[in-house]
């Protein structure tokens, strides 16, 4: 986060922004009542789980509530 953000909704809020750090925990779960069976590590996932490749950051606007990837508030900043 080194860089200025601009919220794309509103288009006014420059400083005011929730960050959301984003924690993937790889879970099995039981498909008839959603028990958990299993919790896997990041290092050793099951043949079938794919592992998490999403943002490791969101951010909200803190004046209209939208949640987006921090590129997104970057760019919107950059024009």
């Amino acid at each position: 986060m080194s860089s200025p953000y601009l919220c794309p909704s509103c288009k006014t809020n420059r400083s005011r922004f929730n960050l959301i750090e984003q924690v993937a925990t790889p879970v099995k779960l039981n498909p008839q009542d959603g028990s958990l069976v299993e919790q896997y590590s990041n290092d050793k996932l099951d043949p079938f789980h794919t592992p998490y490749r999403g943002p490791e950051l969101k951010v909200q606007c803190g004046t209209c509530g939208l949640i987006e990837d921090e590129r997104m508030f970057i760019k919107r900043a950059q024009r």
